[in-house]
């Protein structure tokens, strides 16, 4: 029953006219970052020549491509989860779909997968712009493996935030702005966080930070260190809010 619930969602995505407008806004702003750094790296070769450990160009070119993607996914994510269960919500059709032989996990866990495999394909399309690289060159697959990983735990967070945010409202509008809102503060605030209590020393309360910071998580896949605790910490994020989502379902279920 899940994979019938994200099939459905997958397939309202495809329908949908905002969802093709994120798409394709995807596709410039990472196609402009992507030959804006081929273009930088061109230019600076010359000097890298001359160097005797020079970086390669996948970490000038395809590391800012994943790192354009994380910026778009932090506007795009809460916009494309604020329908899943506000619309259901709001068009009366969540009572149909709570009283049919399905649990509230499944539930949220289609509408979780169905939005994650639109942003797969979104992001494996992406990947095919630094894959180009490899006509030109030597392609350091490990950074890209772990800049791929890295993303897609990114993406599974931010859509585990913006479903939880979905579940508040009967109002898309208001469960994008309130899934922006818990992003920004998650993404910045608390990756600020996480250093300033490492420096005063508070290992614990840092730990606990770093598992609400997707900056934090995301970072040692950007420099290709595959790092099991990021990844640890990447995972407790999105259990946290799938349970926080069937949680707040199940209470709604209960007072209706």
């Amino acid at each position: 029953m899940i994979l019938t619930i994200a099939a459905k969602e997958l397939k309202a995505l495809f329908a949908s006219p905002l969802a093709w407008i994120v798409l394709a806004l995807m596709q410039f702003v990472v196609g402009l970052s992507f030959l804006q750094a081929f273009d930088a790296f061109t230019q600076l070769q010359p000097q890298f020549i001359q160097m005797p450990n020079p970086p390669g160009f996948t970490s000038q070119i395809a590391a800012p491509v994943y790192i354009t993607i994380a910026g778009i996914l932090l506007f795009a994510a809460p916009l494309l989860a604020m329908r899943l269960i506000a619309e259901e919500r709001r068009n009366q059709t969540m009572v149909l779909l709570i009283s049919a032989p399905l649990s509230i996990s499944e539930i949220v866990l289609g509408k979780f997968l169905g939005l994650m495999l639109f942003l797969l394909l979104a992001i494996g399309t992406l990947t095919l712009m630094p894959l180009a690289l490899v006509f030109g060159g030597h392609l350091d697959f490990g950074l890209l493996a772990s800049l791929l990983i890295g993303t897609v735990l990114l993406t599974a967070g931010f859509v585990a935030v913006g479903l939880y945010a979905s579940s508040l409202t009967a109002q898309p509008i208001i469960a994008a702005l309130i899934g922006f809102g818990l992003l920004v503060v998650m993404f910045l605030l608390l990756g600020f966080a996480v250093d300033a209590l490492r420096d005063h020393g508070w290992e614990m309360a840092a730990d606990l930070a770093q598992v609400l910071s997707p900056l934090k998580n995301f970072e040692p896949f950007a420099r290709g260190v595959f790092d099991s605790y990021s990844a640890v910490c990447s995972l407790l994020l999105i259990i946290v809010f799938l349970l926080l989502t069937i949680r707040r379902l199940d209470a709604a279920r209960l007072g209706a």
